[in-house]
């Protein structure tokens, strides 16, 4: 966020001296408000450029086994521009290199999920599914297992239909 900050405001001051060079290559015929016009446009595309970038230069950096499951694009009315290009905001990756699954139970798996977000932190979230029951199980609060492998004290949730992270955990099953 600070180097965007430093971007931004480094690409004001370009574009200003640009238009303040263009001014002096004139003849000084350009009217005043060029300048500081040209600096925020400059601000202004900067800032646009980082919005789209974000998601391909965050994905690019990921470490392998990191699979992307969903994204969630935005528009917003104070950003126009997005409501004809949406821009992509978070999304959520899946651990598949460290996914574990139990001998006894061959039908779930218990995963990672990392929680991508443009202007917050990584969150990661311990996840079991029971791929056939379509159901997950959120394991924050500290899970207890029973001598043969199954959480005891899990609290299930269907999963809609379509769901892309069961669909990228329980692949192949």
């Amino acid at each position: 966020m600070f180097f965007e900050l430093i971007a931004t405001i480094v690409a004001g001051f370009a574009c200003a001296g640009i238009a303040m060079l263009l001014n002096v290559l004139t003849g000084r015929r350009l009217p005043r408000f060029v300048t500081p016009v040209a600096a925020g446009l400059g601000m202004l595309a900067t800032t646009i450029s980082n919005e789209y970038t974000w998601y391909d230069r965050t994905t690019a950096t990921l470490p392998q086994g990191l699979e992307i499951a969903s994204t969630v694009e935005e528009k917003s009315w104070f950003r126009p521009w997005t409501q004809a290009v949406p821009f992509t905001k978070r999304f959520v990756a899946v651990d598949t290199g460290t996914m574990r699954r139990n001998p006894a139970l061959p039908d779930q798996r218990l995963v990672e999920l990392y929680f991508f977000g443009r202007w917050s932190t990584v969150k990661q979230a311990p996840m079991l599914y029971d791929c056939p029951a379509r159901r997950s199980a959120l394991l924050i609060d500290g899970a207890e297992f029973a001598s043969d492998g199954r959480i005891v004290d899990a609290d299930w949730r269907r999963v809609p239909e379509g769901d892309p992270i069961i669909a990228l955990v329980c692949r192949g099953t």
